[in-house]
């Protein structure tokens, strides 16, 4: 059979099954991420029938879903918004990085896998997936909510301590000298705060470039402008996650309005292939070994990071129900703890580190899409009413 044929049968039938998973989930009252996953472990290496011919798409395509979650997500909130969010949000920050990277960073030392094997990990606890998080926000009907806006701002001061973290990381595995990780940590600071700059002092000029009256080259040339910022994010170790982020901020009123709306449905699709993508590229059997230890270190942190969403939410001022909300909602970990772990492994960093954290996000996103519906369900919300009685009573005690 043709290749081209065979890319064109495999890539069909997966999503066509995806399709039936979603009407699935839909009907049982779940996300459908969980289900894109296992559809990819089944039919990825080591699954049940493995898709080679598809898997360059799929790759391809699971980096523009991510990039398509984030950039919508940047359309939704103006420039103003993200700073007083960031400024609100800073020592939430601190907080999450202090509760969250420790974690991991001690588990590599009590595993006796060294000092650099530590800082990986730390960052693999610490960073939530932002595709996931955005994807469950979306299903869950969330945007609008009054915590989302300290959700993202978690999840975007995480992203860009990674334009930190990333290069630092680079020079602790490779073993580069002080200053070459210094000039790479400021060439990435450096890119991020011009594409912040730009996005808060010239983001009117940047929407007037497109017309949203013409669906085609709106649609064109949005897509072509995200895809283009994030890819020379990521060029200089920037998150491309982040330039698609900063560009979705940048445009404002009818552009932005109607991009959501063309870019939607490719959003839909390409986030879905990101999840099935993450499973094809797992190999079930090399995750049995590490779940004990995977599962240890995803309940202490799957806490932490509940923790800080808490804090952060309290901070800015939200309700109790909407604090576990912004909690639960950033339990997910993602892309970032992948590129985390094949960057040290690739350095010869701890061999077991991938595997661990393979079955680590596995879990994590799997569990984190039931988790974030915890605080709407009734025992939730009786007992968030018997813990608010009772104090109240205690303070007229």
């Amino acid at each position: 059979m043709h290749e081209t044929t065979l890319i064109l049968i495999e890539i069909g039938a997966l999503l066509f099954g995806m399709s039936l998973l979603g009407r699935l989930a839909i009907r049982i009252g779940i996300s459908p991420i969980p289900l894109y996953l296992v559809a990819g472990l089944a039919f990825g290496n080591g699954g049940i029938v493995p898709l080679g011919a598809s898997e360059e798409f799929f790759e391809i395509g699971s980096e523009i879903g991510v990039i398509l979650l984030l950039a919508l997500l940047g359309l939704e909130y103006t420039a103003g918004e993200l700073l007083t969010n960031l400024r609100q949000s800073k020592m939430a920050g601190l907080i999450d990085a202090s509760l969250n990277a420790v974690p991991g960073a001690l588990f590599a030392l009590v595993m006796g896998w060294g000092p650099a094997a530590a800082v990986a990990l730390a960052g693999i606890t610490w960073v939530s997936s932002s595709g996931v998080v955005a994807k469950v926000l979306r299903d869950l009907g969330r945007l609008g909510n009054r915590e989302t806006p300290t959700v993202l701002a978690v999840l975007v001061i995480e992203d860009l301590a990674m334009a930190f973290y990333l290069p630092i990381l680079s020079a602790v595995v490779i073993g580069v000298s002080l200053v070459q990780g210094a000039v790479a940590v400021a060439v990435a600071v450096g890119v991020v705060s011009v594409i912040l700059w730009v996005a808060l002092r010239h983001g009117p000029v940047i929407s007037r470039v497109f017309t949203p009256d013409h669906p085609e080259p709106l649609l064109l040339g949005v897509l072509g402008l995200t895809m283009l910022v994030a890819g020379l994010a990521a060029q200089v170790n920037v998150s491309a996650a982040v330039g698609a982020f900063l560009v979705g901020i940048a445009l404002s009123g009818r552009v932005a309005e109607h991009a959501g709306r063309l870019l939607t449905p490719l959003r839909d699709l390409f986030a879905a292939v990101f999840f099935v993508f993450f499973g094809l590229t797992t190999d079930p059997a090399d995750l049995l070994p590490v779940l004990p230890a995977a599962i240890v270190l995803a309940v202490v942190t799957i806490a932490t990071k509940v923790g800080t969403g808490y804090l952060a939410a309290r901070r800015a001022g939200i309700g109790v129900p909407g604090r576990w909300r912004a909690g639960f909602a950033l339990t997910p970990r993602g892309e970032f703890s992948i590129v985390i772990a094949g960057l040290a492994v690739g350095a010869g960093v701890a061999p077991q580190l991938a595997p661990l954290a393979t079955a680590y996000v596995l879990i994590t996103v799997i569990a984190g899409p039931f988790l974030a519906r915890v605080p709407d369900t009734a025992w939730f919300r009786g007992w968030i009413r018997q813990q608010r009685s009772a104090a109240m009573r205690s303070a007229r005690g």
